[in-house]
């Protein structure tokens, strides 16, 4: 049994969407009692820190429902069935940004909300960038637009709280400790 283990009594799932499912769990918890567990599936994604020559980041401005508000984020998007998260990454930056890249390095996965949810998003850096000449279509409902920032112009969203998400501040952290290695 792993540490503070909830064993799953029953699953009962709430709702299938296009992309997250809504389950209700009953769980045994370590001291014998009973608890509900709600938990949204989600089929992962990837997020990725562009690199410019210049050593400047590349992010995309786009509105979040969710949040009612545009932000500004590191590209990333949804991994589809059965697809690598490496080609995930390439497609995405080249959807949303334009560019593709002659360097795809992994950094890491880490998981977005893991009180409720199962999503993990795997990280990539990309360097030596180049521009595609005839670049990917974004999806039909995605609107974006496209900057070029240094780290300090960056670290100024976030206290301004243009980018207000958590992939992206992971980022600019990253940028900071890493960018000279």
């Amino acid at each position: 049994m792993k540490k503070f283990e909830e064993k799953t009594i029953h699953s009962n799932q709430i709702f299938e969407g296009k992309v997250i499912s809504l389950k209700v769990d009953d769980v045994l918890l370590p001291n014998g009692k009973k608890a509900k567990r709600e938990i949204i599936n989600h089929p992962g994604a990837v997020a990725i820190i562009a690199i410019t020559d210049e050593g400047k980041i590349v992010l995309v401005e786009q509105y979040r429902k969710a949040l009612e508000r545009s932000i500004i984020e590191i590209p990333a998007g949804k991994l589809e069935p059965g697809e690598e998260p490496a080609v995930t990454a390439r497609r995405e930056l080249e959807e949303e940004t334009g560019y593709g890249c002659h360097e795809l390095t992994y950094l890491q996965s880490y998981s977005t909300s893991p009180g409720f949810a199962d999503e993990i998003i795997h990280l990539f850096v990309a360097k030596n960038l180049f521009k595609i000449e005839e670049k990917a279509e974004l999806d039909e409902d995605e609107f974006v637009e496209l900057l070029e920032v240094t780290v300090e112009e960056a670290e100024e969203m976030v206290k301004d709280q243009r980018i207000y998400d958590a992939k992206t501040a992971f980022a600019i952290l990253w940028m900071r400790l890493f960018q000279n290695s």
